[in-house]
């Protein structure tokens, strides 16, 4: 079952936000097999100066980060749009991976057990012309191949993705090139 942080932004997250984004939320643990146990992460914005309403949702799951942001005038309806949102990459997904899966001759992929996402460590203040390092991030390496590396990758919608690869046992990194086609990294072991 997930369970929520619901923080807000330049707004009081009042009960009735808290309840209709958990509510909304919860849908989305008919899409698992077993109970998650994870912490769907909300944050709620407004902007005052453009009338806007943004909402943010990050779920770790153990090899797998939902992450979604949708913004409209109201908040309401950004909840809906980004639950919407979630749904399809959870759907997305799992029909890719299953997909992967028969071909391979593979049980079909369950998002269960505990989250094990990537954790951050608090971010320092230090001056801009030093090279200091100001955020590090764990992850666990799951095995996968190149495909679905870049899946998750754009889920997160991050720019590359560190993974264990599923053929060579070896660490390698997904990134978007700059021309929007993907580029990947193998490491020497």
């Amino acid at each position: 079952m997930l369970s929520f942080n619901v923080r807000g932004e330049n707004i009081e997250v009042t009960e009735a936000i808290r309840s209709y984004v958990e509510k909304r939320l919860s849908k989305l643990n008919k899409y698992f097999e077993e109970p998650q146990d994870s912490i769907a992460h909300v944050n709620l914005k407004v902007y005052p100066a453009d009338k806007t309403s943004k909402v943010e949702v990050t779920i770790p799951l153990p090899y797998l980060v939902l992450r979604a942001e949708e913004t409209s005038p109201d908040m309401y309806a950004s909840v809906d749009l980004v639950t919407d949102k979630l749904e399809r990459q959870i759907r997305k997904y799992k029909t890719k991976i299953n997909r992967k899966s028969r071909e391979k001759g593979i049980k079909n992929f369950e998002l269960t057990g505990p989250a094990n996402g990537a954790v951050d460590a608090p971010e320092k203040e230090t001056p801009k012309d030093t090279l200091e390092v100001v955020r590090t991030k764990r992850v666990s390496l799951k095995p996968m191949d190149s495909e679905e590396a870049i899946l998750q990758m754009d889920m997160l919608g991050h720019n590359f993705f560190i993974f264990e690869d599923a053929e060579t046992n070896g660490t390698s990194i997904v990134y978007r090139r700059r021309d929007g086609r993907y580029g990947l990294i193998e490491t020497d072991e």
